[in-house]
């Protein structure tokens, strides 16, 4: 299925590409996510004269992940939560969970699917997190999970 993109959309083209991608991509994802158009003549023509528009909403999009970055490249958040004796996690530590904790102590919005933790957070110790903040910035992050104390 033919799409035209709307924004740069990392390893899959830039904003004005004409693509060809899966149905199901299209459909579930670029198009609901409003990151691309069904490429009809009407809507290339569309695109064609919103272009600079769309460059300049990216570039302040850029703009912006660029401060989100410097303000939160390679810091350590600390995480409570309850463990075995075997320093195993009662459950893991979720995106959401990392994102509700970078709005509390650096009062950023971070949406949580744009954060990705290298491997699952499933017991204690530090882990690497990736933040995929534009098309063209990632910055890394480390959790450090620590056991909570139970109240007996």
């Amino acid at each position: 299925m033919k799409v035209i993109l709307l924004e740069n959309v990392r390893k899959v083209g830039s904003i004005g590409d004409v693509i060809d991608v899966k149905r199901g991509f299209a459909r579930n994802f670029l198009i609901s996510q409003k990151k691309a158009l069904f490429a009809s003549k009407e809507n290339i023509k569309e695109v064609e004269k919103i272009k600079t528009e769309l460059n300049k909403k990216d570039q302040d999009k850029k703009n912006s992940s660029k401060d989100i970055d410097e303000k939160l490249r390679d810091k350590e958040y600390i995480i409570k939560k309850l463990s075995t004796e075997n320093k195993e996690l009662y459950g893991s530590v979720k995106p959401t969970e990392i994102s509700k904790i970078l709005k509390e102590i650096e009062d950023v919005d971070i949406n949580p699917s744009m954060i990705q933790p290298v491997q699952e957070i499933k017991s204690l110790g530090s882990f690497n997190v990736i933040l995929n903040l534009h098309s063209e910035i990632q910055s890394k992050i480390k959790i450090k999970v620590i056991p909570q104390e139970e109240n007996i």
